[in-house]
């Protein structure tokens, strides 16, 4: 059983009709797990972050698109990864034509 995570007390005024929303997703949620008006509110605040934390991490990777530095050192990197690449790809094919020819052998 995990140990009980320190919590904090907040007062959150919401327009009523968002309130209203709510209220009638934790009332509807009868024969499922229920869950609290608290428990929604975490959740969602949760789901929320993750999403900003998400955009985050995709603006930093837009930069990259448009740093020249970092565009330079990718093309090095793939130029000197290249012949291991397509190495890895015609061993893969080769293992996949393999398990091919063995497949139509065993079916007879």
């Amino acid at each position: 059983m995990a140990p009980a995570q320190e919590t904090r007390t907040t007062t959150v005024r919401l327009p009523r009709p968002v309130y209203e929303q709510v209220k009638c997703v934790v009332d509807k949620r009868g024969g499922e797990q229920k869950i609290s008006m608290n428990d929604f509110f975490v959740t969602a605040i949760k789901a929320y972050l993750k999403m900003y934390r998400r955009r985050q991490i995709d603006q930093a990777f837009a930069g990259m698109a448009e740093d020249a530095d970092y565009q330079k050192e990718a093309t090095l990197i793939a130029e000197e990864f290249e012949y291991s690449d397509w190495e890895a790809l015609r061993l893969e094919e080769e293992l996949l034509e393999g398990e091919t020819a063995y497949a139509a052998h065993a079916a007879r």
